[in-house]
């Protein structure tokens, strides 16, 4: 939305007060929640049934807020008070052990969380987000490095052996011009 490819109104657990708090905003004007994209409702918990969990971690990849905790063949777990109910993480479970709880009952939208919960929703998404750009840039760099090293040696990390051959391979051509 920030970035201009999104309405306002994509966000189910923000609900009506929601999209009119993004319209006053933007200065956009008020418009229904996008159906697509589910209806207000409660706020929500995911909650892994560990018996059928297979360790998979699609899951944790899945969740925006980093609220779900485990390792690659061992059962996953929710923490309970961070889960924006999202719903993410079911679809990208592959043996449909996540179900959802409905934790505010009575309350939808906008009046389902405080600001304090809102807050430290933000603050986990921002996280998690800065930490997977920091770890893409990373592993960005490291395969550059990489790359740099074995083209400054590329005999000894080739397949080709002839000189003929090496001269022909792209790192040479890129050195001769």
């Amino acid at each position: 939305m920030s970035e201009g490819r999104a309405a306002i109104n994509q966000c189910p657990p923000g609900g009506a007060e929601g999209i009119a708090r993004l319209a006053h905003l933007t200065g956009q004007p008020v418009i229904g929640l996008n159906p697509s994209n589910g209806i207000e409702g409660p706020r929500q918990l995911a909650v892994i049934d560990e018996n059928w969990c297979i360790g998979c971690t699609l899951c944790i990849k899945a969740c925006p807020v980093d609220c779900i905790i485990g390792g690659s063949k061992l059962m996953h777990s929710v923490i309970e008070d961070q889960c924006t109910g999202c719903e993410l993480c079911i679809p990208a479970c592959p043996v449909d052990c996540i179900s959802l709880l409905n934790i505010t009952p009575g309350s939808s939208g906008w009046a389902a969380w405080s600001s304090e919960q809102a807050s430290a929703s933000r603050a986990r998404y921002e996280f998690r987000t800065a930490r997977l750009s920091r770890d893409k840039r990373e592993q960005d760099e490291r395969l550059a490095a990489k790359a740099v090293a074995k083209r400054q040696d590329l005999a000894a990390h080739s397949s080709l052996h002839d000189a003929q051959d090496l001269a022909r391979a792209p790192q040479a051509r890129d050195e001769s011009n």
